[in-house]
């Protein structure tokens, strides 16, 4: 089989799904594709380029926002699509920080907002601190569940459920709304 950059991040996702991304190593790739690490540099600069290829990939499930989406239907679905792969909120924050992506998953809200009226500015800020939310409690969703399943904590938290995740989004999107009269 030969190696493609396809295939390095086909396998890097499989990878972080087993293991997680603790053990996301170029080594392993390497190991998964047998062949040796260095095959792997020649189409993937460093391991910081791997994962935002990695991000870039498990985003490509969003969906794309038609007139039909709201700004609540982008958040629930960009929290399913982290939710489907391990460790996909922390992956995808580190590799938002250091800009390499070439998908970010605030493109859609940036776009519903605009269209709302909010300035390219305040939209893509807006839009920032929605993922924000997202990022951060999807990752504390998988970090509890990862204890859960490793038997170090004994009881799932309410706070970090669906009922708390809703909670957070809809006082987001009232203070959008009430921001600037913008429809939830």
């Amino acid at each position: 089989m030969a190696v493609t950059k396809a295939s390095i991040v086909d396998a890097a996702l499989g990878i972080l799904d087993q293991y997680g991304l603790p053990d996301l190593s170029m080594r392993r790739i390497a190991d998964a594709l047998g062949v040796q690490a260095a095959a792997i540099y020649w189409h993937i600069a460093n391991k910081q380029t791997l994962l935002a290829a990695v991000s870039d990939a498990i985003l490509s499930d969003q969906r794309s926002v038609d007139g039909q989406i709201s700004l609540a239907d982008w958040a629930r679905d960009l929290r399913q699509v982290l939710l489907s792969h391990r460790d996909a909120a922390e992956l995808v924050a580190a590799s938002l920080a250091v800009g390499l992506c070439e998908r970010v998953p605030d493109a859609a809200a940036i776009a519903l907002l605009s269209r709302a009226g909010w300035s390219s500015p305040d939209a893509e800020r807006a839009a920032r601190a929605m993922v924000h939310f997202i990022l951060a409690h999807v990752m504390q969703e998988q970090t509890r569940q990862d204890l859960l399943s490793a038997g170090v904590l004994q009881a799932s938290s309410e706070a970090l459920d669906e009922e708390g995740f809703e909670l957070g989004l809809r006082m987001l999107i009232e203070g959008i709304a009430r921001i600037t009269g913008t429809p939830e």
